[in-house]
Formats: C-alpha cells, structure tokens, sequence
C-alpha cells in the first residue's frame, strides 16, 4: 500500500468516532424538575427558572432537557415521581419546595439536587449547614430562618391592632411547616396573641378546620406556606371570605387569589437565582461546595379589594411599608 492510500485509510478510522464524540457532545444535557405544585398554577415559576437558564445560555430542545414532574399538591405523589426522574438517569434534580427536595434526597444520594424555596434546610436534614452543604443538595432556602412566618405574625398584628385570638392553619405533612411553629409561639407571647393550630392536610378537610375556627371564634388566620395551600389557593381565600377573617399568607400568590396580606420571599427571584445552580453542576461543580443561598429581597402584598370586603382598614404607614397594593 502506497503512502498516500494508508494515510486516507487511517482518515477513515478515526473520522467516525470523532465524529460520533462530536454528536455525543452537541446532544442535551438532562436534567429533572419536581414540583409539589401543579404545572398551571406554577407556570410563571417555571417560567421564572427557564429565564434564568437562558441567560445563563441554556435553552430548552437546544441544549438542555427537562423532564418535569408536578405532584398537584398531592405529597404522596413525590417518591414515586422522584424516583421516576432517578430512573432517567437525569444529571440533576431541581426541587421545589421543601418537601418536594426531601423526597428528591431520599430517591437518591448520588444526583445533584437543587432545592428551592426550602424551608429550614438544616433542620430537615437536606444539608449540613447552609455554608458547607456537604452531600448532593444544594440551593435556595425558603426564608433567612424559621422567624418568618414570625413575621407575619407581627405585621398581621401591626394591620388589625385589636385582634388577640389568631388561627395557624398549618398542614401537618409537611415538615418544614412543624419546624416553624416554635418560632410563631415565641411572636404570639411577644405580642400578646393567643393561638390556636388548625391542622388541614387536604383541601377537603378546609371545611373542617374553617368550622373549628368559628365554633372557636378567632379573629384572623396565619396560614403557613404550603403548596397544597397555594394549589387551592382560590378555595382558601373563598373559605377566608365567607367566614370574614383576615389572612396572612407565606406567599403572594394567595393574595393574589383573595387573601388579604403575604410576607415572604420573593419567589420569582428565587427561581430565577435556582438556574445558577444548575450552571455550575453542569460544568462541573459539587453540590457539597455550593452554600446554600438565602432569599436577598422579601415581599409584603396588600390586597385592598379583600381589605374593604372584610371591613378592615389597613393603618397608612403599613401600606406605606407593602411591595405591591392590589386594588
């Protein structure tokens, strides 16, 4: 064989697996979404998250794929959907909220997991600390400590000066929830409430806990973000209205529904913030030496509409201090 024929006998050896690696490398990357929420209500999340990722330079059917997973506020759904997204072999799991990131970590120990909105990370054993995560979880908590449902307390307070008997409608299932509650004590001394905890675990159970809360007589109602909260939030807030009682909520989308106050994080954000995450796993990063990031910018919605339904009037220096008014 002469010189020239071995040389373009060797080109076609190695032109096929260059070119296999090169196809190999312009495929997608994978990565999973779990959601305890439903993809309708959650879509301007969702939305939120993909932003992120494309001006990160990620774009869906380019070179990026996700395969979402929505539990529809059902929790018991999420171990089995998390382990469908583990048997994808996808190269990262994003979940959101708190208890969608617990059943993503007890579904796997060994994918990178970005949480967010997580309530009380350490506490549910998603990380080691927040500056030193140590395992596959990482991402966003849910506020900067257990005070902020605290908060709220104060500010509903603040809003309805003469209320003393308040209603925590809080759902059992989810442990960040419970994690809360010690520090909702602590406000309610501090601020001369007393309190009374109505567990709902179901939407169908609403009518139940909104029934003890007459027989009982409460004035106003904390509800502690959920999303089996947030999925029925126009539910709630029909419930909220027919018994008049004022409600403070954990996130704005329930008062965007008809509740009449929320303080929390500004989840947009966090959303959006979630897709530097995916960033740096993708190119290589280790959940374990990512610290997990606390919101930067807190939200106080008023809706005025509910207010003058309710006969409340918000005092001027409170809605001097909202974010947003809704009239």
């Amino acid at each position: 064989m002469d010189r020239r024929a071995f040389v373009t006998g060797l080109g076609g050896v190695f032109a096929a697996p260059l070119s296999a690696r090169a196809q190999r490398a312009a495929e997608p990357r994978r990565i999973g979404y779990l959601s305890s929420n439903s993809a309708s209500l959650s879509h301007h999340l969702v939305d939120a998250f993909r932003q992120g990722l494309r001006e990160l330079g990620w774009t869906e059917e380019q070179n990026l794929r996700i395969d979402y997973r929505f539990a529809d506020g059902k929790f018991d759904r999420l171990p089995a959907l998390a382990a469908e997204l583990v048997a994808r072999n996808v190269e990262i799991i994003v979940a959101a909220p708190s208890v969608a990131a617990v059943a993503a970590k007890n579904a796997t120990r060994t994918i990178p997991i970005v949480m967010v909105n997580a309530g009380d990370p350490v506490g549910l054993g998603l990380v080691t600390s927040l500056a030193r995560p140590g395992g596959n979880v990482t991402g966003l908590s849910y506020g900067a400590g257990l005070e902020i449902v605290g908060k709220g307390l104060e500010l509903l307070k603040q809003a309805l000066p003469n209320v003393r008997l308040v209603a925590v409608l809080w759902n059992p299932d989810n442990n960040a929830s419970a994690n809360a509650l010690k520090n909702v004590k602590e406000v309610a001394v501090s601020q001369g409430l007393q309190l009374q905890f109505v567990e709902t675990r179901a939407p169908n159970q609403f009518d139940a806990a909104f029934a003890v809360m007459r027989t009982t007589r409460v004035e106003a109602v904390v509800v502690v973000a959920d999303s089996m909260f947030m999925a029925h939030r126009a539910r709630l807030a029909d419930f909220a209205a027919r018994g008049r009682l004022p409600t403070m909520h954990g996130v704005r989308e329930n008062v965007e529904a008809g509740g009449l106050m929320s303080y929390g994080p500004d989840s947009i954000t966090n959303y959006r913030r979630a897709a530097g995450f995916v960033n740096k796993i993708l190119n290589g990063a280790k959940p374990a030496d990512l610290p997990v990031e606390q919101p930067t910018k807190f939200e106080f919605v008023v809706n005025l509409k509910a207010a003058k339904a309710l006969g409340v009037t918000i005092p001027p220096s409170l809605l001097l201090r909202a974010d947003q008014v809704i009239e």
